[in-house]
């Protein structure tokens, strides 16, 4: 996948689970890059609850400074899927070209 900005994310997906579970490796291309595709794993869960859903998303396998990088990375996007989910449309993404 290309990413704002032009790096390119790859993976393979693991597990796929239809409207409950997927998990899928993640790293970015490139030569000597730190987190090289297929190097860490993120799982995301569905999972039912009164209100709605409940979205779980675990990534594992990446090590500092990574982990804080990829945690505001997943915090943007998640919060852009949440005004999709309840029928708004985000502000443009800040990190798009």
């Amino acid at each position: 996948m290309i990413m704002p900005g032009g790096e390119i994310a790859g993976g393979q997906f693991l597990e796929v689970v239809p409207n409950r579970r997927i998990v899928f490796t993640w790293g970015w291309e490139g030569d000597n890059h730190p987190v090289p595709p297929g190097s860490s794993t993120v799982e995301i869960d569905l999972l039912p609850e009164a209100a709605g859903t409940r979205l779980r998303l675990t990534h594992r396998g990446l090590a500092q400074p990574f982990i804080d990088h990829h945690h505001e990375g997943w915090q943007q996007y998640l919060a852009r899927l949440v005004v999709v989910a309840q029928g708004g449309q985000p502000e443009p993404d800040p990190g798009a070209c």
